[in-house]
């Protein structure tokens, strides 16, 4: 009975150890990748004004509209 305990604590005490080695590696490693390769900032693009996008939007719902008929019409 005491060997089975001994043993189950042994087990127990390695993998918490690992795991607790585990947690520590990634953290470093997220700092370091962090520290030394910053993310870059996103670009933000200038709203286009709503003239020119107005044209262009019902343009692109003819041809959505159409692909859904033709598709339609293949499926009869």
């Amino acid at each position: 009975m005491q060997q089975g305990l001994d043993i189950t604590l042994f087990g127990m005490g390695i993998v918490f150890t690992f795991l607790l080695v585990l947690v520590i590696c990634t953290t470093v490693m997220s700092r370091v990748i962090t520290r030394f390769f910053p993310e870059a900032e996103p670009v933000v693009a200038p709203a286009p004004s709503a003239a020119p996008g107005a044209a262009g939007d019902e343009r692109l719902k003819k041809i959505i509209k159409a692909a859904i008929e033709q598709h339609r019409n293949r499926r009869r």
